[in-house]
């Protein structure tokens, strides 16, 4: 479930969780407004109450109608039985993307069926809306060097020239998304992305792109590396713990119907994030808090920091002025 520790000193970035709100020229910025939701990691093939999760995230957004709403991997495998989950996610009204995670490929899937299943233009793709750009992208690329891997995280050569090419075929504020973050050690050529990322001019000296948004470490957490904002989002569902934990706190009945539940600790209501750019060059996130379903991790005799980031059963409100 987790392919790296999460080290920045070992990434060798310079990194703050600073707010970002120095005084930063925002006409470098363009004026167009953009509102979208964000969602990850539902893992409806892990867990009991997906269905409803999901129906709860749709029925908000179809409540405040962002521009579009996304979903940033590990929803579910693409099997005939998940299209309960399509049917739900289908029911919003606007626009829709996906991004690949590791465990749609669970069950022996593939990523070709990812894209047939959600009707996706590609496994990496990229879109405007409302003078914004924003790319898609697949972080699930294959080890040549090692193919024991259960779960491969990294970006493959193919992709990396596509990304390079779409990039400059754009003179918009840029946004990425992807499974996994590039601010952190989970994918082996993670340099190599943010280099792309980071090198790019279109907008008074700064590059185009401005934030990187993932999912993945179902934890709540921003770093800033050279200019661009990396916002991980919260899974929706649960924190994973593995074999350190057995929480028994849904019974004997609900572990044989779903054995992983044991090895987390679930969110008791829904996370997840509606993003606005404003046009004063402001990106607010709201996020939601919640609290913890069953036992906690302190009721398990769990450290803060026992898993990584701090587990905690928010997505963070934040706003980051884009650079």
């Amino acid at each position: 479930m987790r392919s790296a520790s999460l080290s920045l000193a070992a990434a060798g970035v310079a990194a703050t969780n600073a707010s970002a709100l120095e005084s930063v020229p925002s006409d470098s910025v363009s004026s167009a407004k953009i509102r979208f939701g964000l969602i990850a990691d539902l893992h409806h093939d892990f867990t009991f109450d997906a269905p409803e999760r999901l129906k709860a995230f749709i029925a908000e957004m179809n409540r405040v109608k962002p521009d579009f709403v996304l979903e940033l991997g590990d929803f579910c495998c693409p099997v005939e039985k998940n299209k309960v989950i399509a049917d739900i996610w289908n029911g919003f009204s606007g626009p829709k993307y996906h991004v690949i995670g590791n465990h749609e490929m669970d069950q022996g899937c593939t990523r070709k069926q990812v894209v047939s299943f959600w009707g996706i233009p590609g496994r990496y793709y990229s879109f405007d809306r409302n003078g914004f750009h924003f790319i898609v992208m697949d972080t699930n690329a294959p080890n040549l060097k090692d193919s024991r891997e259960k779960y491969p995280a990294g970006v493959d050569a193919e992709q990396l020239e596509w990304l390079s090419r779409d990039l400059a075929s754009t003179q918009l504020p840029t946004i990425v998304f992807g499974h996994h973050g590039f601010d952190n050690t989970a994918v082996r050529n993670r340099e190599s992305v943010r280099i792309l990322l980071e090198n790019t001019h279109s907008r008074e000296g700064h590059g185009k792109v401005v934030a990187v948004f993932s999912g993945h470490f179902h934890a709540d957490y921003y770093n800033l590396i050279n200019g661009i904002h990396y916002v991980q989002v919260n899974s929706a569902t649960y924190q994973w713990w593995g074999d350190k934990i057995h929480n028994d706190s849904f019974g004997a009945e609900a572990e044989k119907a779903h054995p992983l539940i044991k090895y987390m600790t679930f969110y008791k209501n829904p996370l997840w994030a509606l993003i606005e750019i404003r046009g004063d060059g402001i990106l607010e996130i709201q996020g939601k808090k919640t609290s913890w379903l069953g036992k906690s991790p302190q009721d398990l005799n769990l450290t803060e920091h026992a898993w990584e980031y701090p587990s905690v059963p928010s997505v963070s409100s934040r706003k980051l002025r884009l650079l």
